[in-house]
């Protein structure tokens, strides 16, 4: 009788403990609004900040001509981003976020991790 049982909460270890890895939603939102940046899709990158409907259209249109000299400049230091990878990231209960940290691997083999601070509003995640 003890085999039986011990057989049925083994059983339930492995049952509860299958199925792979939970995705990340705040990391892959991170990497797609960084991605997107990257490839020249400024206007997708600023409507990633959590808020943004708030936010005078003359602010917008000086966020991304940010967001383009920030471009320019990494290309002009490194040459091109080739990959965005995903390092970890670490959830803030008490603040209500995630901060994500990526890694920019870049052309000249220099590599540059960043943080970006994610927040989650009505199941979709959006830069801080």
């Amino acid at each position: 009788m003890k085999k039986i049982v011990f057989a049925g909460m083994f059983g339930l270890l492995l049952t509860g403990c299958s199925g792979g890895e939970q995705k990340d939603l705040a990391a892959e939102a991170a990497r797609t609004f960084y991605d997107s940046l990257l490839s020249g899709g400024y206007e997708h990158f600023v409507d990633g900040f959590d808020r943004r409907d708030s936010i005078p259209l003359s602010y917008r249109s000086q966020l991304v001509t940010n967001a383009k000299q920030y471009v320019y400049g990494l290309k002009e230091k490194h040459g091109a981003v080739e990959a965005v990878r995903i390092v970890r990231s670490k959830r803030d209960s008490v603040a209500g976020t995630t901060n994500v940290f990526l890694m920019l691997c870049f052309s000249d083999s220099l590599k540059e991790e960043i943080v970006v601070r994610m927040t989650e509003k009505e199941g979709v995640w959006k830069m801080k």
